[in-house]
């Protein structure tokens, strides 16, 4: 069960005060910027390698997040022309510390007692181009994107383990990232408060995306033919 301070999400760069390095960690290339579009602060990670340049949650390895929700939500946009890096640790009820990561270097998916590797196809929540396109720089057009990772069933599915909690999250470059979310609430992106009541959507554990996560949509436009949504 989610604890308290949890629910209904938990916005970590903003409860884990990243801007202020004191509870986070930085390497390399770093950069808070302001996004016009966005509206808001992001982060851009850049290096000649990935592993040269990252932002660290928490900031020592020997501590953990210590986050339970059932999703994580990673709301980023990989630099164009570019390869990324994205190392999540969990750890499993037996205490088994297991790293996810999701990268567009990675050929094919790879696994160990111990480690996941996914490789990740840019754009591939995009009509027509879904999970065509093959792993490799990311495309010139590439959107932000909100990529939702059901971290108990990927450890189930992959590993047979169960889930206990978020311990950590490593981002390398190359990357401008937005936000991270916990939640036990799959957040719909593109739809309203007045939609998901009228769509009886909390039945299912649906909501609409918290506005101080959401991605901005000017009038006339509808968040789908803007942003690419990425569910594992």
């Amino acid at each position: 069960v989610l604890a308290a301070w949890q629910r209904p999400y938990l916005n970590i760069f903003k409860h884990f005060r990243v801007e202020e390095w004191k509870r986070s960690a930085k390497e390399g290339d770093v950069a808070a910027l302001t996004d016009t579009r966005l509206k808001g602060t992001i982060y851009r990670i850049r290096g000649s390698n990935p592993a040269s340049s990252y932002l660290q949650l928490p900031r020592a390895g020997t501590q953990s997040l210590g986050l339970t929700g059932r999703y994580l939500y990673l709301f980023f946009r990989p630099l164009p022309c570019k390869h990324f890096l994205v190392h999540l640790d969990v750890t499993t009820e037996e205490n088994q510390v297991v790293r996810i990561s999701f990268s567009n270097l990675f050929k094919e998916f790879k696994s160990t007692a111990t480690w996941l590797q996914f490789p990740f196809v840019c754009g591939a929540g995009r009509e027509g181009t879904a999970q065509q396109g093959a792993p490799g720089a990311a495309p010139a057009d590439v959107r932000w994107t909100c990529l939702v990772l059901d971290l108990p069933s990927i450890l189930g599915l992959y590993l047979s383990r169960r889930y206990s909690h978020l311990r950590g999250v490593k981002l390398c470059s190359n990357l401008l990232v937005k936000n991270l979310c916990t939640s036990d609430l799959l957040f719909e992106p593109g739809v309203t408060l007045a939609e998901a009541r009228l769509g009886d959507l909390s039945c299912r554990g649906v909501a609409p995306m918290p506005r101080e996560l959401a991605f901005p949509v000017p009038r006339g436009k509808k968040w789908h033919d803007l942003y690419d949504y990425i569910r594992y």
